[in-house]
């Protein structure tokens, strides 16, 4: 009797919830602002541990911290246009090394900045923990030694 109540509960565990395609990233909402310094090079380091997109297997959610880090050009990224875009991720299925990648191309495309750097730290799911991290270069452009030495590349503690 004990062994069918067991396999009763565990009916169910093959569930899949439904998600959204990746055509429902919304990157139309993405804008940007001028670059009034371009003859100063910075680095510029957005951080939040809000980042929430599906698996596309399983339909469960995976929680995490994106770092966007560029050196731009002439355009910044506006950030309450980057909060809403990266919202849209909420409920689309997609593997973690896509989402990593898909946000480098929507942001490098939007931004064209001599550097970009994504890095996503997934919070540890079924004993796992995931960090993707993907880098654009500008053909010809050196990275400045200063992005090397910065308090902000090092590595940062997990609250």
């Amino acid at each position: 009797m004990k062994g069918k109540r067991n396999r009763r509960a565990l009916t169910g565990l093959d569930r899949r919830y439904d998600v959204e395609p990746t055509t429902s990233i919304d990157v139309r909402v993405l804008e940007t602002i001028p670059y009034e310094y371009p003859e100063q090079e910075q680095l510029v380091e957005i951080t939040t541990d809000e980042f929430t997109a599906v698996c596309p297997y399983s339909g469960l959610p995976d929680f995490g911290r994106i770092t966007v880090r560029y050196i731009p050009l002439r355009k910044l990224i506006e950030l309450r246009s980057l909060k809403y875009y990266l919202l849209s991720y909420r409920n689309v299925g997609i593997y973690q090394e896509h989402a990593a990648a898909r946000i480098l191309k929507d942001l490098r495309l939007l931004c064209e900045p001599a550097w970009m750097r994504i890095e996503l730290d997934y919070n540890t799911r079924g004993g796992l923990r995931t960090v993707v991290v993907v880098e654009y270069k500008k053909p010809g452009y050196r990275v400045p030694e200063f992005v090397n030495r910065s308090a902000l590349n090092k590595q940062q503690v997990r609250r």
